[in-house]
């Protein structure tokens, strides 16, 4: 099973960048979308129907706004749209397919970046998304968690952690929360196979950063642990360029 997540920032503008024929020749099997700012009927969902997805989208109620999707080759036994706490559901940031084997979520965690309220607001939504996944593990073991958490956990994850050191998405308390939250029971794929500095998947528009690879890794495919067995590959895919963004692949065997 090939899983790709990826922060497309926007759909419609990743889709004039080539993001379709992009995905003809990735070829996953479930692709884990945020920020898609769309409704489907904005989008022309037939481009990648023809590619054989089922696509399943959870938009925010605010247009030009956040969203969730995941197209999927494999038809799921059930679809979740959202996580049932209104002020998060408001704005799409989850939506998980249940296959035979595994069940795989897309979900996009708020940025604090914009101020105050919205780092008040990060820091809710990371202990009840905690909440959340503790409880669903206890009736879905197989998770794997999917997507733009807009938290570096490591200073190798990030491309200046001194500089970065109060930035919101590398606050003290954020990695705190990261450690916990994968120690509570899973596995950051890309790190399991990969312990290389530089390797990022998210790079500020500003100042070339990009070019210079100047960059912070916030978008994860996290397996529970006892998914670990069958784990093939996990590798960034820093050469897509649709997005402020990159994708991230994860290669499952089942």
């Amino acid at each position: 099973m090939r899983i790709i997540t990826y922060n497309v920032n926007g759909i419609r503008a990743a889709m004039t960048k080539g993001l379709v024929d992009w995905v003809k020749a990735a070829n996953p099997d479930v692709l884990c979308l945020q920020e898609t700012k769309a409704t489907p009927d904005q989008v022309d969902v037939q481009a990648f129907e023809a590619l054989g997805y089922h696509l399943y989208w959870y938009s925010a109620q605010k247009k030009g706004y956040s969203g969730v999707a995941i197209f999927s080759k494999l038809k799921p036994k059930h679809v979740e749209y959202g996580c049932g706490i209104e002020k998060y559901d408001f704005e799409g940031r989850i939506i998980r397919l249940d296959f035979q084997e595994c069940s795989v979520m897309s979900v996009y965690h708020p940025s604090g970046s914009s101020g105050d309220d919205r780092q008040a607001f990060k820091m809710q939504w990371l202990a009840d998304f905690q909440s959340y996944i503790d409880d669903l593990k206890t009736k879905i073991p197989n998770l794997i968690l999917c997507g733009d958490y807009n938290i570096c956990h490591k200073p190798i994850d990030i491309h200046n952690p001194k500089s970065n050191a109060n930035t919101s998405g590398f606050l003290p308390e954020e990695r705190e929360w990261m450690e916990q939250f994968i120690q509570s029971g899973f596995t950051d794929s890309f790190r399991y196979f990969n312990q290389e500095p530089h390797q990022y998947s998210w790079w500020s528009y500003r100042a070339g950063s990009r070019g210079k690879n100047l960059g912070w890794r916030i978008d994860y495919n996290l397996v529970a642990n006892h998914l670990d067995k069958h784990l093939k590959r996990a590798v960034i895919l820093p050469d897509a360029m649709h997005s402020d963004h990159c994708p991230v692949l994860l290669e499952m065997e089942f």
